[in-house]
C-alpha cells in the first residue's frame, strides 16, 4: 500500500501520536508491561509521523517502567541453496556463502519485519540481540535481560528472547496483523511433540572474534499454516484476548505464556 491508498481508506482524522496512545491504552496496553508488537504500518492507515509516531505512541502507553520488544528478523542471511522468492542460480550459491556481509546488529536491516521494526532497531538505547537470522530488538527496563544470550541453534526455541518474555509474563499485541506473525506460537512449536516435526541445517554469515565466518547451525522447520486457527481458539476458549481498533485496523493484545501453553498442547492434540 502506498501512502495514497493510506490516505484514501483513513477515516476522519490521520492518526497521531497522541490517537494512537489513547487507542493503546484503551485497548489495555499499560504502564510498566513487556510487550511484544507485531506489526503492519500500512494497516494503521495514514499516520502522522509514520513509523516513528507509533514507536512514540506504544513507549508512552508502556511507561517507564515498561519494555518494547520487536522482531528484528533478517532471513536474507541464510543459505541462498533455501532462497524461494525468488530463488538465485546454483551456480551463485558458494560465492554468496564465501562473501555475504556479516551479521551486525547496528547495520544489518530487517526483512519482512515492517517499517516499524526497521525504525525501531534505529533508536538510541535500543537493544538488539546476536541471532544473524531471528534477532529481536528491545527498549526499555527489561531490555538487557531480553536479549542477552540469544543461542545460534534453535534461534526461537529455548535460548531466545521468546523465552525470556515467557518467563517475565510479558504480553503480545498484534497490530494490524494476525497470527501467522505471532512468533510467540513459534516457542510452542519447540516445545511441542508431535510426528511431522523435523529438523535442518542453516547456515549464515557471523562475526567471531572479528572474522566473518559462514557457520552451520540447527533449527526446525517451523510451520505456520495452523497459527490462525489456533489463535482463535485461544480466544474463543480461554477469553484472554482483547480486540479493539487502533487508528484504523483490529488490535489483538494478550499474555504470552497463556499462549504458549495453549499453543503446545493445540499442537500436541492436533499436528500430525
Amino acid at each position: 500500500m502506498d501512502e495514497s491508498d493510506a490516505i484514501q481508506r483513513t477515516q476522519g482524522d490521520p492518526a497521531t501520536v497522541q490517537s494512537l496512545k489513547a487507542d493503546l491504552s484503551a485497548l489495555g496496553v499499560a504502564p510498566g508491561m513487556t510487550l511484544l508488537v507485531h506489526s503492519s504500518l500500512s494497516a494503521l492507515g495514514w499516520v502522522c509521523g509514520g513509523p516513528v509516531a507509533v514507536i512514540l505512541a506504544l513507549e508512552s502507553a508502556l511507561g517507564s517502567h515498561g519494555t518494547l520488544v520487536m522482531p528484528t528478523h533478517s532471513g536474507h542471511l541464510s543459505d541462498p541453496a533455501d532462497w524461494e522468492n525468488p530463488p538465485v542460480p546454483q551456480a551463485w550459491w558458494e560465492l554468496i556463502r564465501q562473501t555475504m556481509p556479516a551479521y551486525d546488529p547496528d547495520l544489518t536491516p530487517t526483512r519482512g519485519t515492517g517499517d516499524i521494526p526497521e525504525c525501531f532497531r534505529k533508536q538510541r538505547c535500543v537493544r538488539r540481540s546476536s541471532h544473524p537470522q531471528v534477532s529481536f530488538a528491545a527498549y526499555g527496563a527489561q531490555a538487557p535481560a531480553i536479549i542477552k544470550g540469544h543461542a545460534l541453534d534453535f534461534g526461537l526455541g529455548e535460548g531466545s528472547p521468546l523465552v525470556r518474555l515467557y518467563e517475565l509474563e510479558g504480553w503480545v499485541l498484534l497490530l494490524g496483523v494476525g497470527h501467522e506473525n505471532n512468533t510467540s506460537l513459534h516457542l510452542a512449536e519447540y516445545r511441542a511433540n508431535y510426528p511431522s516435526k523435523r529438523l535442518k541445517k542453516c547456515g549464515a554469515p557471523v562475526l567471531i572474534e572479528g572474522h566473518r565466518r559462514w557457520v552451520e547451525f540447527q533449527d526446525i522447520d517451523l510451520e505456520t499454516t495452523d497459527f490462525e486457527e489456533i489463535g482463535e481458539h485461544f480466544a474463543r476458549e480461554t477469553g484472554l484476548v482483547c480486540q479493539r481498533c487502533v487508528a484504523c485496523t483490529t488490535a489483538l493484545l494478550m499474555p504470552q505464556r497463556p499462549l504458549v501453553d495453549y499453543a503446545l498442547q493445540w499442537m500436541e492434540r492436533n499436528r500430525r
